[in-house]
């Protein structure tokens, strides 16, 4: 009997709707299971994917039962390492992906796009996104932005290949793309620690933009904003960890960039836990990064300190501040050593804010949102009149 690999392509899709179904918790709506159905994920997936913690690359031609399972689970696919460079002997590092399908379908769910709506996508990637867009609303009314040519030019290939032509150009999605505003849906599929003032130029009163969100102290939460005249204003939803736009990354490492052999950093301790505003807490861990604004942090295991065995550093991404908690490997311990180094008592503030945080019934991103006008956006809890400032900032 000769084997049929589009059977198996048909049933892996198919097993792929029932995991999105099954992660959603409901069934996926309609008329974007009907696009799923038509627009298989599987096509838009590149020979070549990197697979597991360590990115190890997975080759369709050596293992293609593999790479369609892969191809078909509901977990994001890393189609890109190191913007597209040769790894060579450094590190290996996802630059571009497939994302989740269930958190695909979520975030098309909450744009709550209808027939006859202009979209705006930011990042490309391999252009599934846009092709289910395309799909549903037709080629002409759905525009996506990539800032890598090669990454954009094999989605135009995957998306001609799928039937589909929707515009995709290749810029940086910062910007949107001013020749077809303006939008009535703008959405990224990378996230941004500012939303771009230019996405809110380009929309029309009563869009919606949705965007991936990052911090410097997690990448975590998707934000949906209903632009108003002039402003736009919305709340955080706790889903969501997606790659940082490109014009948005730093590249800060302690000791090139933060640490000096001058510093004299003054010593404490602490009965804080420095695993539970920095562990497995997302909700703990949002709150952190919106009280604490510009900060970072970075784990160290064995630092080579007598009595250490991992160190909790955090720095700000001006590198002007640092600060530093050391834990001994005692499961038990109740006392941390602290250092602190710069204007900012960071320590300080993790404390503060940790304290806030428990002060106001442990808040998750539901409970904050944002406000956009012009160059300015603020966060708030609960309601837009309760502006939050971050350390170091005023609320004027």
């Amino acid at each position: 009997m000769t084997h049929d690999p589009q059977l198996d392509e048909q049933a892996a899709s198919r097993g792929l709707l029932r995991s999105v179904t099954a992660d959603l918790g409901h069934e996926i709506p309609d008329e974007w299971a009907k696009a799923l159905t038509a627009v298989p994920r599987h096509l838009f997936i590149p020979d070549r994917i990197w697979v597991g913690d360590d990115n190890e690359p997975l080759i369709r031609a050596d293992d293609p039962a593999g790479w369609l399972r892969a191809s078909c689970a509901n977990a994001p696919v890393v189609t890109q390492v190191n913007d597209g460079a040769a790894p060579g002997e450094g590190a290996v590092w996802p630059s571009s992906s497939a994302s989740m399908p269930s958190v695909v379908v979520r975030m098309l769910e909450d744009l709550d796009v209808r027939e006859g709506m202009r979209v705006l996508e930011i990042g490309t990637g391999t252009g599934w996104n846009a092709g289910l867009l395309a799909y549903r609303l037709g080629d002409a009314n759905v525009t996506s932005v990539e800032v890598d040519a090669q990454v954009a030019a094999t989605a135009r290939t995957a998306l001609g290949a799928a039937g589909l032509r929707p515009e995709v150009v290749c810029a940086d999605g910062g910007g949107g793309w001013p020749p077809r505003q303006p939008f009535d849906r703008i959405i990224s599929t990378c996230a941004v620690n500012r939303v771009p003032t230019a996405w809110l130029a380009q929309a029309r009163p009563g869009a919606v933009i949705l965007t991936p969100w990052e911090n410097p102290w997690i990448g975590w939460g998707t934000l949906r904003l209903v632009v108003g005249d002039g402003r736009a204003e919305g709340r955080f939803m706790p889903y969501g960890s997606f790659m940082l736009m490109r014009s948005h990354r730093t590249d800060l490492r302690i000791f090139r960039d933060v640490v000096r052999d001058d510093h004299l950093p003054d010593e404490s301790t602490t009965d804080l836990d420095p695993w539970v505003v920095s562990g497995s807490d997302a909700d703990v861990q949002f709150a952190m990064g919106s009280r604490l604004g510009d900060v970072w942090h970075a784990r160290q295991h064995d630092p080579d300190v007598d009595g250490v065995a991992v160190r909790l550093w955090l720095a700000t991404t001006d590198a002007s501040s640092w600060a530093a908690v050391d834990w001994d490997g005692d499961p038990e311990a109740t006392r941390f050593a602290v250092w602190q180094h710069g204007p900012r008592r960071l320590w300080d503030e993790t404390e503060a804010g940790y304290r806030w945080w428990l002060d106001n019934d442990r808040p998750g991103p539901g409970r904050f949102g944002l406000t956009l006008t012009g160059n300015a956006q603020r966060l708030w809890l609960d309601a837009p009149g309760t502006v939050l400032p971050r350390f170091g900032e005023s609320v004027a």
